[in-house]
């Protein structure tokens, strides 16, 4: 299931509170700033920054590639 489209106008990064994009087809919130993964489990976000998952430059460059080739819309503009 999607997430909803007003929660995703509002949901940033807790830590940098910038903008995220929202991998739908894998489940998570990515935020590039901070190569940080936030999960998504059972329909809700996991926003807590101890929870979050920073991935390496290969995964970075590989998220980067699908939200480019998806054309991912941040959750919002800065």
């Amino acid at each position: 299931m999607a997430l909803d489209a007003l929660l995703l106008e509002i949901l940033a990064c807790p830590e940098d509170k910038g903008p995220l994009y929202y991998v739908q087809d894998e489940d998570f919130l990515y935020n590039p700033r901070l190569t940080r993964k936030y999960l998504i489990r059972d329909d809700i976000p996991v926003m807590l920054i101890d929870e979050a998952e920073t991935v390496d430059q290969t995964e970075h460059a590989r998220i980067m590639a699908k939200v480019e080739a998806d054309g991912i819309k941040p959750t919002f503009q800065a």
